[in-house]
């Protein structure tokens, strides 16, 4: 499986109106999960966030909220905040914008917030300037990521996983992990381990707040 850990500058640098990163100098870094709510997953990071005062940021996708109103009920008690992840987890690419579309909206009937994060990464620029009208949000915001943990990867091992992030995450690096059953091989280890280690280093661990306007 070929992806960058790591999202290279130019990507960055060409597609500049996506946030992939946040400007600071402090200690901070943005946890982020996609794919969720999943109610053994997304409890488990809950858990572990709460050990260590951590605020996150969850890319949940529509029909997932539905089926479980409890787990994002909690996300949003403990003080994390969401983003939209489309209904239907689909490709940009792939889809025709008007059902691309449609599905964001239908999402946003469950998912009241102007962040948005494409499944796969992978957005048409055409699609993206329409965000606003299919999500109702004048202030929409497309956040991709700094660094990928790789925890999707059936081909990595958990430790492998954890030092994908441990190596190259920065502060203001938003990192991509997900609250998914795919992932949780990995994620149960790489995440008390990224915790844990930026912790004793003195970082800590913000929501994408400051990006809701």
């Amino acid at each position: 499986m070929r992806y960058f850990v790591k999202t290279p500058w130019l990507l960055k640098k060409i597609f500049s109106s996506f946030c992939w990163s946040v400007d600071t100098r402090e200690k901070i870094l943005y946890l982020t999960f996609d794919d969720g709510p999943h109610p053994t997953v997304t409890s488990f990071v809950l858990d572990e966030l709460k050990k260590h005062n951590a605020n996150a940021t969850f890319f949940c996708i529509g029909k997932n909220v539905i089926t479980y109103p409890e787990i994002y009920k909690r996300i949003l008690d403990e003080g994390h905040i969401v983003g939209n992840h489309t209904h239907n987890h689909l490709n940009g690419w792939k889809n025709k914008s008007r059902v691309y579309l449609s599905d964001v909206n239908k999402a946003s009937g469950y998912i009241d917030s102007s962040l948005f994060r494409p499944p796969y990464g992978k957005i048409k620029i055409s699609q993206s300037r329409k965000l606003p009208s299919a999500m109702k949000k004048t202030n929409t915001k497309i956040v991709m990521w700094d660094v990928l943990s790789g925890d999707f990867d059936l081909g990595i091992s958990p430790q492998h996983c954890a030092d994908n992030v441990l190596r190259y995450a920065r502060p203001g690096s938003i990192i991509v992990f997900h609250d998914s059953s795919k992932a949780y091989p990995r994620i149960k280890h790489a995440l008390p381990e990224t915790l844990k280690f930026f912790g004793e280093k003195g970082y800590h661990f913000h929501s994408l707040q400051a990006l809701v306007k």
